[in-house]
């Protein structure tokens, strides 16, 4: 078993605790790496819909996607998977989607504030719906949202100045 100290700061007080191999439910094994992040899984309950929108933003599809259950597309090394409900439903029995609100937001950057304020107005013009109408933000971007087919909310940015 590999044992290696971790030292946890709770106050003045420092508490040491073992973190163990893998086999025995703890860390990783000595030479393995840690997890990559490389995929997003969007559920969508209208394939064509999510694939239209998404080209919208730039994203690109094989020929043919928007008649799949299953599509992708690549923003960088990030794969975007998306899904129709009916696919996740096969091996999740019992899925429902979430209410209440959002779970995350997918964030486009933009070359400019003027490329921002396009980027709304081409979506709102095309006839989907904004959460948000392009502003300057108190963090220092313009920003604005936008509600994709299925309602999750798509935000567009650049940096101000």
């Amino acid at each position: 078993m590999i044992r290696r100290r971790v030292a946890a700061h709770a106050g003045s007080r420092t508490s040491v605790r073992n973190v163990q191999d893998l086999a025995t439910g703890g860390g990783y094994r000595r030479g393995m790496t840690s997890p990559t992040l490389n995929a997003l899984s969007i559920v969508t309950g209208d394939m064509a819909a999510s694939i239209d929108f998404y080209k919208r933003c730039g994203l690109v599809f094989p020929a043919g996607a928007e008649q799949e259950a299953h599509a992708e597309s690549r923003a960088g090394d990030l794969r975007i998977m998306f899904d129709t409900r009916a696919v996740v439903e096969s091996f999740t029995p019992g899925w429902s989607a979430p209410v209440g609100g959002h779970r995350m937001a997918l964030a486009f950057e933009c070359a400019s504030p003027a490329d921002v304020d396009r980027t709304h107005n081409a979506l709102m013009d095309a006839g989907y719906r904004s959460r948000h109408a392009p502003f300057d933000a108190p963090w220092g971007q313009r920003y604005a949202v936008v509600a994709d087919p299925d309602d999750n909310p798509v935000d567009f940015y650049c940096a101000l100045g």
